[in-house]
């Protein structure tokens, strides 16, 4: 028979058959081949329950449905508050520009591109450490503290006097969010299974339009209530009140954030037996914990496929949906001096509507998601429907068929909700390894804000707002080449399930010495294979390179 010696830190190498071969991996084994369950069924094929199409836990275990509340309460919670308030400081820059800033502190031309750059510049420096940092940091600590930081800095940016003030503080700002997102994906990637993972991570991004939707509405408060009070500007008032809404916040995620199923300590919201629940089912998908950082665990992040399908996936959508940002400052272009045709009211709460549609779409795309277990077709339907909708504000006069082009502002938000998709997705695909899944996830995250530093002012600058001609038709190119990838990754993604199931019939079906013992040699390739008897093993195992478990097309 055969026997798979399989060691502490294993990387890409033999341990990957395990969950290939649909065995639940475990730190170290030494595992009979022909005591191995059979291989997993297709998600595809299993007999479902009519119920779980509403919600994935009403036919778990008493036990594991109690666990999955407690996990849900807490940690969306936390997460789809935090993201809520931290999208309330990143887009209130904007709202404050049309509602009095740009006057006050004599902004021009594309000073506002330069604001925005200079966060989004902080927001991709911090990214991929923070991440590496958060699995080693516990995210109930690390989290929480920096939210406490850019909730201050959003307050302080209230007392701006200039352009380069702006600047820097919104540097700061950006920071220290960039720990937020890619770390929070992380942690839910960490916890949940496949069929589950879509909803929470689509529900958790629904926070990130209700934000702005808050936002708007909250300006037009502020603005209307507070201009003046105390001799400050309903603009200042609108990034105090951020502030003040976002500290709580933070505080309440340093008692209910939890950390990770393998440093989880039993709490009062966590009893050891439901912490050895979540262990155990995420050693089911073969989802690994932490593991020693090496010189060749580092380099195996770039020698798979992933990263050069995921990462550019990821930075298409998040650079797909530029024409929303247009709608506001098209309202704004029908007041001409001594005419005013919407006040800034309205100018700030029309535009909601696409952070409506995103909303539902989001959810849409989560629950049809998880329940086809596929992540790429809401991809292609997105994809489609945002190429469209360019396509028409493109083509289109401004000033002409205003209802039209009213509507077709509202479907720029309806590529949105694909962020916690892809992010899934590559949680999914990379459960093999916990450091280079957050070093992915963080990586989609980061690369998609180098783009959207400099893109945005090239093809929608500013000055050429509302128009903005050749923005809508890049957009719609960005789309359809993000729906490219999303089949390239498909595409890699069943070829490995097919070299896994091809391994599976040929090493059944093998007559092999006992004595034969595959050896992982760290640096994520199965190079090794001794053989004591007469006979070899199987090519495809031999070539078989940094394979793992795609649960989900």
């Amino acid at each position: 028979m055969y026997r798979l010696e399989l060691g502490d830190g294993d990387i890409h190498g033999v341990s990957q058959l395990e969950p290939l071969l649909g065995y639940p991996p475990g730190p170290s084994s030494s595992v009979p081949f022909e005591d191995l369950p059979p291989p997993k069924m297709s998600s595809k094929t299993e007999k479902r329950h009519w119920t779980t199409y509403i919600w994935d836990t009403w036919d778990k275990p008493a036990a594991e449905r109690r666990f999955l509340f407690k996990l849900d309460a807490c940690l969306l919670t936390y997460a789809a508050l935090s993201y809520f308030s931290k999208y309330l400081d990143q887009q209130n820059i904007t709202n404050a520009y049309v509602s009095g800033m740009q006057e006050d502190l004599g902004l021009h031309g594309n000073q506002l591109n330069y604001i925005t750059t200079a966060w989004t510049c902080g927001y991709v420096l911090g990214q991929i450490p923070s991440n590496m940092l958060i699995t080693r940091i516990r995210p109930s600590i690390w989290i929480p503290t920096m939210e406490v930081i850019w909730s201050a800095l959003t307050m302080i940016l209230a007392s701006s006097k200039n352009f380069e003030t702006l600047v820097v503080i919104r540097f700061f700002v950006g920071l220290a969010e960039s720990t937020f997102y890619p770390a929070i994906q992380y942690v839910i990637g960490s916890w949940y299974k496949g069929d589950e993972l879509g909803k929470r991570a689509c529900i958790f991004h629904t926070a990130s339009a209700l934000g702005p939707m808050f936002s708007g509405f909250l300006q037009t408060g502020a603005y209307n209530g507070l201009n003046g009070v105390h001799g400050l500007a309903g603009w200042k008032w609108l990034f105090i009140i951020d502030g003040i809404i976002t500290i709580p916040i933070a505080l309440l995620g340093y008692l209910i954030m939890p950390d990770l199923p393998s440093n989880t300590k039993p709490s009062i919201f966590y009893t050891q037996e439901q912490i050895e629940i979540g262990q155990k089912r995420m050693a089911e998908i073969g989802r690994k914990p932490p593991a020693p950082f090496t010189r060749k665990k580092i380099l195996g992040f770039f020698t798979t496929w992933h990263i050069y399908t995921l990462v550019p996936l990821y930075i298409l959508f998040n650079n797909g949906g530029g024409p929303a940002n247009s709608m506001i400052f098209w309202l704004k272009s029908f007041n001409k001096p001594g005419h005013q045709v919407y006040t800034v009211g309205q100018i700030n709460t029309y535009p909601l509507g696409i952070q409506t549609v995103q909303v539902v779409t989001t959810l849409i795309y989560a629950w049809w998601s998880d329940i086809v277990r596929a992540r790429w077709p809401p991809m292609l339907f997105a994809g489609t429907w945002m190429m469209t909708t360019c396509i028409v504000l493109a083509s289109t006069p401004l000033y002409e068929h205003i209802t039209r082009r009213w509507v077709f502002y509202y479907f720029t938000g309806c590529n949105g909700g694909l962020s916690g998709l892809i992010l899934a997705w590559a949680n999914e695909l990379n459960s093999h390894d916990n450091e280079k899944r957050s070093f992915i996830v963080a990586s989609c995250n980061m690369f998609a804000y180098v783009m959207q530093a400099w893109l945005p002012i090239v093809i929608f600058p500013q000055v050429e707002q509302p128009r903005v001609f050749k923005g809508n038709v890049t957009t719609a190119c960005i789309n359809f080449g993000m729906m490219s990838f999303a089949m390239a990754t498909l595409y890699f993604s069943r070829r490995d399930e097919r070299r896994a199931r091809k391994l599976r019939e040929s090493t059944a079906g093998s007559d092999v010495s006992d004595d034969i013992v595959l050896e992982d040699d760290i640096d994520g390739d199965i190079k090794k294979v001794k053989d004591t008897s007469a006979e070899a093993l199987d090519p495809a195992v031999a070539t078989l390179e940094h394979r793992h478990p795609a649960h989900l097309a």
